[in-house]
């Protein structure tokens, strides 16, 4: 008798659990002119602003139960990630946001993930995991601190956004 309700419990305690995706774009960064040694590059690090943020984000989720940190190949993604990946001693893996099949692991993840993008990349990830649009269009080129918190649990989804840093 007890057996039957025991394994009927665990069943639906399994099916209940739910898949968090944080997802940020990166923190603010320096800008090209500013950099010291006159090189032009699209691939430029986190400003001071952007190091204190990106510290705000891991205070924000080093209790969130996060397994997976996934970036773009970029310094300023990569150092976005980089504060809580060393807290939670988990690798920041690379994606390229051009890889649609990036996209169907993440809906297949069992396990919290932060997913660091960009201001024109950001959008179409949340809505593509929503399955319709939640955010229209690409971020603002100056706003950063925007935190998309996306929760499937079964076969639904739901969205929230929220704030991190200063």
């Amino acid at each position: 008798m007890y057996k039957p309700v025991l394994f009927l419990a665990v069943v639906l305690l399994l099916s209940c659990k739910a898949t968090t995706y944080y997802v940020v774009r990166h923190a603010e960064k320096e800008s090209s002119t500013a950099m010291t040694n006159n090189a032009m590059t699209s691939d430029v690090p986190l400003s001071e602003a952007g190091k204190q943020r990106a510290e705000a984000l891991k205070n924000k989720l080093q209790k969130e139960n996060i397994k997976y940190i996934f970036s773009t190949n970029y310094i300023r993604t990569k150092s976005t990630a980089q504060p809580l990946a060393m807290t939670l001693d988990i690798p920041i893996e690379t994606y390229d946001q051009k890889d649609t099949v990036f996209m169907t692991r993440l809906k297949s993840l069992n396990g919290n993930a932060l997913i660091v993008g960009h201001s024109n990349t950001v959008d179409d990830m949340v809505n593509d995991l929503m399955g319709k649009k939640e955010i229209i269009g690409d971020l603002p080129d100056s706003e950063y601190g925007d935190l998309f918190i996306v929760r499937k649990k079964g076969n639904h989804f739901t969205f929230v956004k929220k704030h991190f840093g200063q």
